[in-house]
Protein backbone atom coordinates (compact mmCIF):
# COMPACT_ATOMS: atom_id res chain seq x y z
CA UNK A 1 0.00 0.00 0.00
CA UNK A 2 1.01 3.18 -1.19
CA UNK A 3 2.10 6.21 1.74
CA UNK A 4 -0.47 8.18 0.13
CA UNK A 5 -2.95 5.50 0.71
CA UNK A 6 -2.19 5.18 4.03
CA UNK A 7 -2.24 8.52 5.06
CA UNK A 8 -5.92 8.88 3.11
CA UNK A 9 -6.88 5.68 5.78
CA UNK A 10 -5.59 6.80 8.80
CA UNK A 11 -7.18 10.59 8.21
CA UNK A 12 -10.35 8.72 7.88
CA UNK A 13 -10.00 6.88 10.96
CA UNK A 14 -9.37 9.55 13.10
CA UNK A 15 -12.69 11.71 11.03
CA UNK A 16 -14.52 8.05 12.19
CA UNK A 17 -13.33 8.08 15.85
CA UNK A 18 -13.97 11.94 16.42
CA UNK A 19 -17.37 11.65 15.04
CA UNK A 20 -18.25 8.35 17.16
CA UNK A 21 -16.81 10.45 20.26
CA UNK A 22 -18.56 13.62 20.22
CA UNK A 23 -21.90 11.29 19.40
CA UNK A 24 -21.70 9.39 22.18
CA UNK A 25 -20.89 12.73 24.40
CA UNK A 26 -24.04 14.38 23.03
CA UNK A 27 -26.27 11.51 22.70
CA UNK A 28 -28.08 8.83 25.45
CA UNK A 29 -27.08 6.11 23.96
CA UNK A 30 -24.28 4.54 23.71
CA UNK A 31 -24.55 1.90 21.21
CA UNK A 32 -24.58 3.10 17.55
CA UNK A 33 -25.60 1.42 14.32
CA UNK A 34 -22.93 0.25 12.03
CA UNK A 35 -24.91 -1.63 9.23
CA UNK A 36 -28.68 -1.44 8.15
CA UNK A 37 -29.90 -3.45 5.91
CA UNK A 38 -34.04 -3.95 4.96
CA UNK A 39 -35.94 -4.71 2.00
CA UNK A 40 -39.12 -2.78 0.72
CA UNK A 41 -42.13 -4.92 -1.65
CA UNK A 42 -42.20 -2.76 -4.45
CA UNK A 43 -45.71 -2.65 -4.01
CA UNK A 44 -45.30 -1.05 -1.28
CA UNK A 45 -43.20 1.68 -2.37
CA UNK A 46 -44.52 4.80 -4.07
CA UNK A 47 -44.80 4.77 -8.07
CA UNK A 48 -43.08 8.55 -7.94
CA UNK A 49 -43.85 11.94 -9.52
CA UNK A 50 -41.13 12.43 -11.92
CA UNK A 51 -41.69 16.17 -10.93
CA UNK A 52 -40.80 15.25 -7.41
CA UNK A 53 -38.03 13.05 -8.64
CA UNK A 54 -36.59 15.31 -10.74
CA UNK A 55 -37.52 18.55 -8.97
CA UNK A 56 -36.51 21.79 -10.77
CA UNK A 57 -33.06 22.56 -9.99
CA UNK A 58 -33.68 25.94 -8.08
CA UNK A 59 -36.52 24.52 -5.83
CA UNK A 60 -35.63 25.13 -2.24
CA UNK A 61 -32.66 27.60 -3.28
CA UNK A 62 -34.14 30.58 -1.02
CA UNK A 63 -34.11 28.51 2.15
CA UNK A 64 -30.78 26.84 1.54
CA UNK A 65 -29.35 30.02 0.38
CA UNK A 66 -30.49 31.42 3.83
CA UNK A 67 -29.66 28.94 5.87
CA UNK A 68 -25.97 28.45 4.68
CA UNK A 69 -25.14 32.11 4.08
CA UNK A 70 -24.73 31.21 0.37
CA UNK A 71 -24.02 33.87 -2.08
CA UNK A 72 -26.01 34.00 -5.47
CA UNK A 73 -22.86 32.95 -7.10
CA UNK A 74 -23.03 29.88 -5.04
CA UNK A 75 -26.20 29.30 -5.47
CA UNK A 76 -26.15 29.27 -9.33
CA UNK A 77 -23.31 27.00 -9.49
CA UNK A 78 -25.15 24.32 -6.91
CA UNK A 79 -28.49 24.78 -9.43
CA UNK A 80 -25.82 24.20 -12.27
CA UNK A 81 -24.66 21.18 -10.48
CA UNK A 82 -28.02 19.76 -10.17
CA UNK A 83 -29.57 20.37 -13.44
CA UNK A 84 -26.40 18.39 -14.54
CA UNK A 85 -27.15 15.13 -12.62
CA UNK A 86 -30.98 15.38 -13.34
CA UNK A 87 -30.07 15.40 -17.29
CA UNK A 88 -27.84 12.76 -16.67
CA UNK A 89 -30.36 10.42 -14.83
CA UNK A 90 -33.30 11.29 -17.09
CA UNK A 91 -30.82 10.13 -20.07
CA UNK A 92 -30.18 6.92 -18.31
CA UNK A 93 -34.03 6.20 -17.76
CA UNK A 94 -34.89 7.07 -20.91
CA UNK A 95 -32.92 4.54 -22.61
CA UNK A 96 -34.28 1.70 -20.23
CA UNK A 97 -36.46 -0.97 -21.56
CA UNK A 98 -40.19 -0.61 -20.63
CA UNK A 99 -40.57 -3.84 -18.15
CA UNK A 100 -37.16 -1.83 -15.83
CA UNK A 101 -38.57 1.22 -16.24
CA UNK A 102 -40.96 1.29 -13.29
CA UNK A 103 -38.59 0.14 -11.02
CA UNK A 104 -35.94 1.72 -11.49
CA UNK A 105 -37.58 4.79 -10.69
CA UNK A 106 -39.59 3.21 -7.86
CA UNK A 107 -35.58 2.41 -6.41
CA UNK A 108 -33.97 5.95 -7.44
CA UNK A 109 -37.03 7.58 -5.24
CA UNK A 110 -36.61 5.36 -2.42
CA UNK A 111 -32.99 6.10 -2.98
CA UNK A 112 -33.06 9.71 -2.79
CA UNK A 113 -35.37 9.48 0.25
CA UNK A 114 -32.77 6.96 1.66
CA UNK A 115 -29.94 9.77 1.26
CA UNK A 116 -32.01 13.31 2.35
CA UNK A 117 -32.23 11.35 5.32
CA UNK A 118 -28.47 10.50 6.28
CA UNK A 119 -28.11 14.15 5.57
CA UNK A 120 -27.28 17.05 3.21
CA UNK A 121 -23.94 15.32 2.90
CA UNK A 122 -25.51 12.63 0.86
CA UNK A 123 -26.87 12.44 -2.56
CA UNK A 124 -27.46 9.56 -5.19
CA UNK A 125 -24.59 9.29 -7.44
CA UNK A 126 -25.83 9.97 -11.20
CA UNK A 127 -24.50 6.47 -12.81
CA UNK A 128 -26.35 3.53 -12.73
CA UNK A 129 -24.52 0.43 -11.46
CA UNK A 130 -23.94 -3.15 -11.77
CA UNK A 131 -25.82 -5.08 -8.66
CA UNK A 132 -24.95 -6.96 -5.98
CA UNK A 133 -26.51 -9.70 -3.75
CA UNK A 134 -28.16 -11.02 -6.63
CA UNK A 135 -29.62 -7.67 -7.81
CA UNK A 136 -29.35 -6.31 -11.67
CA UNK A 137 -28.96 -2.75 -10.29
CA UNK A 138 -28.40 -0.38 -8.02
CA UNK A 139 -28.18 3.47 -7.29
CA UNK A 140 -25.47 4.65 -5.07
CA UNK A 141 -25.88 6.77 -2.06
CA UNK A 142 -22.45 8.82 -1.98
CA UNK A 143 -20.75 10.95 0.95
CA UNK A 144 -17.40 12.76 -0.60
CA UNK A 145 -17.96 10.82 -4.12
CA UNK A 146 -17.46 7.62 -2.46
CA UNK A 147 -19.99 4.80 -2.22
CA UNK A 148 -21.53 4.27 1.34
CA UNK A 149 -25.21 3.07 0.80
CA UNK A 150 -26.99 1.87 -2.06
CA UNK A 151 -30.18 0.69 -3.58
CA UNK A 152 -30.66 -2.85 -5.35
CA UNK A 153 -33.42 -3.67 -7.84
CA UNK A 154 -34.28 -5.97 -10.53
CA UNK A 155 -32.79 -9.65 -11.26
CA UNK A 156 -31.03 -11.49 -13.44
CA UNK A 157 -32.57 -15.06 -13.56
CA UNK A 158 -35.97 -16.43 -14.02
CA UNK A 159 -36.90 -18.78 -10.96
CA UNK A 160 -38.77 -18.81 -8.18
CA UNK A 161 -36.42 -16.78 -5.52
CA UNK A 162 -35.74 -14.55 -8.24
CA UNK A 163 -38.86 -13.83 -9.75
CA UNK A 164 -40.15 -12.60 -5.77
CA UNK A 165 -36.40 -11.05 -5.52
CA UNK A 166 -37.89 -8.89 -8.36
CA UNK A 167 -40.56 -7.79 -6.56
CA UNK A 168 -38.70 -6.14 -3.81
CA UNK A 169 -36.18 -2.94 -3.45
CA UNK A 170 -33.02 -3.35 -0.90
CA UNK A 171 -31.67 -0.89 0.90
CA UNK A 172 -27.72 -1.39 2.23
CA UNK A 173 -26.56 1.40 4.45
CA UNK A 174 -22.65 0.94 5.52
CA UNK A 175 -20.77 1.68 8.41
CA UNK A 176 -19.97 5.24 6.95
CA UNK A 177 -22.95 5.94 6.04
CA UNK A 178 -24.40 5.33 9.47
CA UNK A 179 -21.39 7.11 11.18
CA UNK A 180 -21.50 10.51 9.44
CA UNK A 181 -25.60 10.57 9.13
CA UNK A 182 -27.20 13.66 10.58
CA UNK A 183 -28.25 13.72 13.88
CA UNK A 184 -32.03 12.12 14.55
CA UNK A 185 -31.26 9.77 11.16
CA UNK A 186 -32.08 6.62 13.12
CA UNK A 187 -35.65 7.33 14.21
CA UNK A 188 -36.20 9.02 10.72
CA UNK A 189 -35.33 6.40 9.02
CA UNK A 190 -37.76 3.60 11.30
CA UNK A 191 -40.33 5.78 10.56
CA UNK A 192 -39.61 5.26 6.30
CA UNK A 193 -39.36 1.51 7.17
CA UNK A 194 -42.15 1.88 8.65
CA UNK A 195 -44.24 3.89 6.48
CA UNK A 196 -42.79 1.20 3.69
CA UNK A 197 -43.78 -2.18 5.83
CA UNK A 198 -40.51 -2.89 5.01
CA UNK A 199 -38.69 -5.55 6.68
CA UNK A 200 -34.97 -5.46 7.74
CA UNK A 201 -32.92 -7.75 7.35
CA UNK A 202 -29.71 -6.75 8.97
CA UNK A 203 -28.15 -4.35 11.45
CA UNK A 204 -25.39 -4.00 13.67
CA UNK A 205 -25.41 -2.73 17.07
CA UNK A 206 -21.61 -1.69 18.23
CA UNK A 207 -20.25 -0.17 21.55
CA UNK A 208 -16.96 1.28 21.19
CA UNK A 209 -14.22 1.65 24.11
CA UNK A 210 -11.94 4.10 23.08
CA UNK A 211 -10.09 3.92 26.23
CA UNK A 212 -10.17 -0.11 25.90
CA UNK A 213 -12.18 -3.29 27.38
CA UNK A 214 -10.64 -3.72 30.92
CA UNK A 215 -8.24 -6.94 30.44
CA UNK A 216 -8.62 -6.16 26.76
CA UNK A 217 -9.31 -9.20 23.91
CA UNK A 218 -7.78 -11.72 27.01
CA UNK A 219 -10.23 -10.69 29.41
CA UNK A 220 -12.92 -11.19 26.55
CA UNK A 221 -11.81 -14.85 25.80
CA UNK A 222 -11.79 -15.47 29.20
CA UNK A 223 -15.30 -14.77 30.01
CA UNK A 224 -16.07 -17.08 27.58
CA UNK A 225 -13.93 -19.67 29.17
CA UNK A 226 -15.89 -19.04 32.64
CA UNK A 227 -19.21 -19.67 31.00
CA UNK A 228 -20.41 -15.99 31.09
CA UNK A 229 -21.76 -15.90 27.68
CA UNK A 230 -23.76 -18.62 27.80
CA UNK A 231 -27.46 -18.16 27.12
CA UNK A 232 -30.11 -20.52 28.42
CA UNK A 233 -27.27 -22.80 29.67
CA UNK A 234 -25.94 -23.15 26.01
CA UNK A 235 -22.13 -21.91 25.21
CA UNK A 236 -22.18 -20.16 21.69
CA UNK A 237 -19.70 -21.09 19.29
CA UNK A 238 -16.76 -19.31 19.16
CA UNK A 239 -14.06 -17.89 16.43
CA UNK A 240 -10.74 -16.27 16.92
CA UNK A 241 -8.83 -14.09 14.28
CA UNK A 242 -5.60 -12.81 14.11
CA UNK A 243 -2.08 -13.63 16.12
CA UNK A 244 -3.69 -14.81 19.61
CA UNK A 245 0.01 -14.86 21.30
CA UNK A 246 1.64 -12.60 23.92
CA UNK A 247 1.75 -8.97 22.80
CA UNK A 248 -0.05 -9.69 19.46
CA UNK A 249 -2.48 -7.13 17.91
CA UNK A 250 -4.70 -6.68 15.50
CA UNK A 251 -7.30 -9.85 17.05
CA UNK A 252 -11.07 -10.58 16.92
CA UNK A 253 -12.80 -13.03 19.05
CA UNK A 254 -16.40 -13.88 17.51
CA UNK A 255 -19.09 -16.00 19.55
CA UNK A 256 -22.26 -16.96 18.11
CA UNK A 257 -23.44 -17.81 14.78
CA UNK A 258 -23.74 -16.10 11.37
CA UNK A 259 -26.28 -18.79 10.55
CA UNK A 260 -28.22 -18.32 13.49
CA UNK A 261 -28.21 -14.82 12.77
CA UNK A 262 -26.76 -13.64 15.71
CA UNK A 263 -22.89 -12.98 16.20
CA UNK A 264 -20.62 -10.62 18.17
CA UNK A 265 -17.37 -9.49 17.31
CA UNK A 266 -15.01 -7.84 19.77
CA UNK A 267 -11.92 -6.73 18.31
CA UNK A 268 -9.48 -4.08 18.60
CA UNK A 269 -10.73 -1.65 16.11
CA UNK A 270 -7.80 1.16 16.55
CA UNK A 271 -5.46 -1.58 14.76
CA UNK A 272 -8.59 -1.87 12.33
CA UNK A 273 -8.14 1.77 11.26
CA UNK A 274 -4.69 2.63 12.35
CA UNK A 275 -2.64 -0.55 11.72
CA UNK A 276 -0.25 -2.18 13.78
CA UNK A 277 1.68 0.72 15.29
CA UNK A 278 -1.50 2.05 16.02
CA UNK A 279 -1.30 3.99 19.94
CA UNK A 280 -4.87 3.92 20.93
CA UNK A 281 -6.92 1.38 23.09
CA UNK A 282 -10.06 1.43 20.60
CA UNK A 283 -11.96 -1.52 21.10
CA UNK A 284 -15.58 -2.55 19.49
CA UNK A 285 -18.00 -4.76 20.99
CA UNK A 286 -20.32 -5.29 17.77
CA UNK A 287 -23.59 -7.29 17.87
CA UNK A 288 -24.74 -8.58 14.51
CA UNK A 289 -28.57 -9.69 13.67
CA UNK A 290 -29.59 -11.46 11.05
CA UNK A 291 -33.04 -11.88 10.23
CA UNK A 292 -32.62 -16.12 9.11
CA UNK A 293 -34.69 -16.79 12.29
CA UNK A 294 -35.80 -13.77 13.58
CA UNK A 295 -38.07 -11.08 12.85
CA UNK A 296 -35.88 -7.70 13.60
CA UNK A 297 -37.52 -5.03 15.27
CA UNK A 298 -37.70 -1.05 14.12
CA UNK A 299 -37.38 -0.13 17.17
CA UNK A 300 -33.72 -1.83 17.48
CA UNK A 301 -33.05 1.53 15.48
CA UNK A 302 -34.79 3.89 18.13
CA UNK A 303 -33.11 1.55 21.48
CA UNK A 304 -30.08 0.41 20.73
CA UNK A 305 -28.76 0.16 23.71
CA UNK A 306 -32.20 -1.48 24.94
CA UNK A 307 -31.92 -4.71 22.29
CA UNK A 308 -27.86 -4.65 22.87
CA UNK A 309 -28.65 -5.12 26.34
CA UNK A 310 -31.35 -7.74 25.56
CA UNK A 311 -28.89 -9.62 23.86
CA UNK A 312 -27.48 -11.87 27.26
CA UNK A 313 -26.68 -10.73 30.14
CA UNK A 314 -23.12 -10.84 28.87
CA UNK A 315 -24.02 -8.02 26.99
CA UNK A 316 -25.89 -6.15 29.55
CA UNK A 317 -22.92 -6.86 31.80
CA UNK A 318 -20.59 -4.87 29.38
CA UNK A 319 -23.15 -1.95 28.62
CA UNK A 320 -22.75 -1.52 32.13
CA UNK A 321 -19.40 -1.48 32.47
CA UNK A 322 -19.28 1.47 29.65
CA UNK A 323 -21.23 3.04 31.58
CA UNK A 324 -24.51 3.02 30.54
CA UNK A 325 -27.54 0.79 31.80
CA UNK A 326 -30.45 -0.38 29.53
CA UNK A 327 -33.62 0.24 31.65
CA UNK A 328 -34.92 -2.47 29.93
CA UNK A 329 -33.11 -5.50 28.13
CA UNK A 330 -35.26 -6.08 25.43
CA UNK A 331 -34.66 -9.35 23.35
CA UNK A 332 -34.72 -10.26 19.80
CA UNK A 333 -35.94 -13.83 20.12
CA UNK A 334 -35.80 -16.77 17.14
CA UNK A 335 -39.14 -17.36 15.56
CA UNK A 336 -40.92 -20.11 17.62
CA UNK A 337 -42.70 -21.37 14.89
CA UNK A 338 -40.01 -20.94 12.30
CA UNK A 339 -37.76 -23.00 14.31
CA UNK A 340 -40.06 -26.01 14.57
CA UNK A 341 -40.60 -25.80 11.21
CA UNK A 342 -36.65 -25.87 9.87
CA UNK A 343 -36.08 -28.80 11.89
CA UNK A 344 -39.61 -30.74 11.06
CA UNK A 345 -38.36 -30.19 7.46
CA UNK A 346 -34.86 -31.26 8.15
CA UNK A 347 -36.07 -34.25 9.76
CA UNK A 348 -38.85 -35.15 7.10
CA UNK A 349 -35.89 -34.63 4.12
CA UNK A 350 -33.68 -37.12 6.22
CA UNK A 351 -36.62 -39.81 6.47
CA UNK A 352 -37.41 -39.19 3.16
CA UNK A 353 -33.80 -40.01 2.21
CA UNK A 354 -33.72 -43.28 3.90
CA UNK A 355 -36.87 -44.83 2.67
CA UNK A 356 -36.68 -43.72 -0.46
CA UNK A 357 -33.02 -44.21 -1.03
CA UNK A 358 -31.50 -46.76 1.86
CA UNK A 359 -34.40 -48.62 2.96
CA UNK A 360 -33.22 -52.01 0.66
CA UNK A 361 -29.69 -51.83 2.01
CA UNK A 362 -30.78 -51.15 5.45
CA UNK A 363 -33.66 -54.06 5.53
CA UNK A 364 -30.78 -56.07 3.70
CA UNK A 365 -28.37 -55.11 6.07
CA UNK A 366 -31.07 -56.17 9.10
CA UNK A 367 -31.45 -59.83 7.67
CA UNK A 368 -27.82 -61.12 7.05
CA UNK A 369 -25.50 -59.24 9.61
CA UNK A 370 -25.94 -60.87 13.40
CA UNK A 371 -27.05 -58.18 15.60
CA UNK A 372 -24.07 -56.63 16.87
CA UNK A 373 -22.69 -56.07 13.64
CA UNK A 374 -25.90 -54.94 12.53
CA UNK A 375 -26.30 -52.08 15.98
CA UNK A 376 -21.97 -50.86 15.42
CA UNK A 377 -23.39 -50.00 11.63
CA UNK A 378 -26.70 -47.95 12.54
CA UNK A 379 -25.85 -46.47 15.98
CA UNK A 380 -23.06 -44.10 17.72
CA UNK A 381 -23.10 -42.04 14.63
CA UNK A 382 -22.70 -38.32 14.36
CA UNK A 383 -26.42 -36.53 13.16
CA UNK A 384 -26.46 -35.54 9.58
CA UNK A 385 -25.05 -32.09 9.09
CA UNK A 386 -28.36 -30.34 8.59
CA UNK A 387 -29.48 -31.60 12.08
CA UNK A 388 -26.60 -30.77 14.13
CA UNK A 389 -27.38 -27.39 15.37
CA UNK A 390 -30.56 -28.65 16.59
CA UNK A 391 -31.33 -30.15 19.99
CA UNK A 392 -31.86 -33.63 20.82
CA UNK A 393 -35.34 -32.67 22.20
CA UNK A 394 -36.32 -30.47 18.93
CA UNK A 395 -35.13 -33.72 16.84
CA UNK A 396 -37.37 -36.18 19.13
CA UNK A 397 -40.54 -33.81 18.77
CA UNK A 398 -39.47 -33.42 15.28
CA UNK A 399 -40.06 -37.50 14.99
CA UNK A 400 -43.12 -37.41 16.87
CA UNK A 401 -44.70 -35.09 14.46
CA UNK A 402 -43.87 -36.67 11.36
CA UNK A 403 -47.04 -37.40 8.89
CA UNK A 404 -47.87 -41.20 8.13
CA UNK A 405 -47.35 -40.29 4.53
CA UNK A 406 -43.47 -39.93 5.08
CA UNK A 407 -43.37 -43.85 6.46
CA UNK A 408 -44.85 -45.61 3.28
CA UNK A 409 -42.50 -46.65 1.47
CA UNK A 410 -41.66 -48.98 5.01
CA UNK A 411 -44.99 -49.71 5.47
CA UNK A 412 -45.41 -51.02 1.97
CA UNK A 413 -42.04 -52.42 1.95
CA UNK A 414 -43.58 -54.97 4.57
Amino acid sequence: MTSKKKMALVLEGREIKLRLQADQAKNTEAVHIDWLRFTVQRKNAPIPDLSNVFADASWGADYESVSRGWDSEHVQLRDKQRLTVRNRICLLLRDLPDSDYAPSTQAYDLADRVASILGADFAVAPELKKGQDFYRFRWSIVRAGVECAWVGFLVNGNSRAQQRQAQTLHVNLHGTACTFAAPGWRKKMAALIEELEAKITRIDLALDFFDGIAGGLDRIRDDWHAGLMDVRGRTPTVNTVGPWVEGGRGRSFYFGSREAGKQTNVYEKGVQLFGLKDATRWERVELRYGNKLRELPVDALRRPDSFFAGASDWHAAILAEHGKTATVGEKIKVKARQAIETVQAEVTRSVRWLTDTASQSLALAFHYLDEELFLSLVTGRNLPGRLQKFKTSEISAAFDRLAPSVLQPWAVAQ
